[in-house]
């Protein structure tokens, strides 16, 4: 397993491996902006990209990991858990956020067990469905 910063040359692939990208423009134009700013970063298995994550320095100037997608045949093979290590090895920042829907238990699943903590829940966003708010401090790793 390998982990590198995408590049343009990788943006079909990230598209045709996003479940969401598949039919939304907007995820396509945004994939190809993580790119161009230097935020996404890919996992690559025998030579394959399974999975993508961004990392930005957006929420309130810490580090935010704004999106965690694995390939759907990669899913549940410690792609995602190796990218949330990742970007708690690298951020900038001695705080690191991330956030999901609270029906998104596999993503909370990972975010504990990588030692976020539950720091805050956002209404309103997807109806019904609230954001929680996830917090590692980087303290933890760095010692």
């Amino acid at each position: 397993m390998k982990i590198r910063s995408a590049t343009l040359a990788d943006v079909d692939t990230l598209i045709a491996l996003d479940t969401i990208a598949a039919h939304d423009p907007e995820r396509q134009h945004q994939i190809k902006s993580w790119i161009e700013t230097g935020s996404c970063h890919i996992v690559e298995t025998n030579g394959s990209v399974d999975a993508y994550g961004v990392l930005a320095y957006h929420f309130f100037g810490n580090g935010f990991i704004e999106m965690i997608m694995v390939a759907e045949h990669s899913r549940r093979q410690g792609l995602g858990r190796a990218l949330v290590r990742h970007f708690t090895a690298v951020c900038a920042t001695p705080k690191l956020f991330a956030s999901t829907n609270l029906s998104n238990r596999h993503m909370q699943t990972l975010l504990g067990a990588a030692g976020f903590r539950t720091c805050g829940y956002i209404d309103n966003l997807d109806e019904n469905d609230p954001e929680i708010i996830f917090c590692f401090h980087a303290a933890q790793v760095r010692g």
